[in-house]
């Protein structure tokens, strides 16, 4: 039987009630405030995955890529009681796009969307889809770090500045495409690694200023001799 959710091609009423059965996956506990020392540190996150937007959206509330001061669209509705066409887009600071509405954008539309968006979440994306997002943060002259598992995040795991898969849970295609190989599959592990980073380039810098504070008083006499 070829199931198609799309074209709906199953029965949807005179159906029979047989059960309820939920899942949850929750995230790691160290991501939220990994998340949040990547804003501090100017790292901006945007979630991309194949979830229900509303499953997207609650997740990343919960891990605070989408923070309580910054509405979507639908909640900007709802809070004021208007259809969500009327809503002045300099309301809505935050995005979840899904994959069925980015299929219809132009890049022109794209860039709009992050320029003009602070926290974004894209939803029901395909892998298509993942590389254009990569290659409109490009546009826009920023440097992009992709984090993916599976075979079809390796196009843009390959595309990005700084692709980095997952060493327990990645699929072999994705670590040869990746930079870089997260042993722990811990997102938090990314921060610290920013912040080993920064510091060792903030130390360099201090060497170099360093050596050539130090340097100028000895050439001086000779170059004015």
């Amino acid at each position: 039987y070829s199931f198609n959710n799309e074209e709906v091609n199953f029965p949807m009423d005179n159906l029979t009630f047989v059960g309820l059965m939920a899942m949850i996956d929750p995230p790691r506990n160290g991501v939220p405030d990994a998340v949040k020392k990547c804003k501090s540190a100017g790292i901006k996150v945007v979630m991309v995955t194949g979830d229900h937007p509303i499953t997207a959206a609650a997740i990343a509330k919960s891990v605070f890529i989408i923070t309580s001061d910054n509405k979507t669209l639908a909640e900007v509705a709802k809070e004021k009681g208007i259809p969500e066409e009327d809503v002045d887009p300099a309301d809505v600071k935050a995005a979840v796009i899904h994959g069925s509405m980015l299929k219809e954008m132009s890049a022109n539309d794209i860039d709009d969307i992050l320029a003009n968006h602070e926290e974004i979440v894209f939803a029901r994306t395909s892998p298509q889809q993942k590389l254009i997002i990569v290659e409109a943060f490009q546009r826009s002259g920023q440097i992009v770090a992709v984090t993916g598992d599976g075979v079809n995040d390796s196009p843009a795991l390959k595309k990005a500045d700084i692709g980095i898969a997952m060493g327990i849970a990645g699929s072999d295609v994705s670590k040869e495409a990746a930079d870089m190989i997260l042993l722990d599959d811990n997102f938090a592990s990314i921060v610290t690694g920013v912040e080993e980073g920064r510091l060792i380039f903030d130390n360099l810098k201090k060497s170099i200023a360093y050596t050539l504070t130090s340097n100028i008083p000895e050439i001086s006499p000779r170059t004015l001799r």
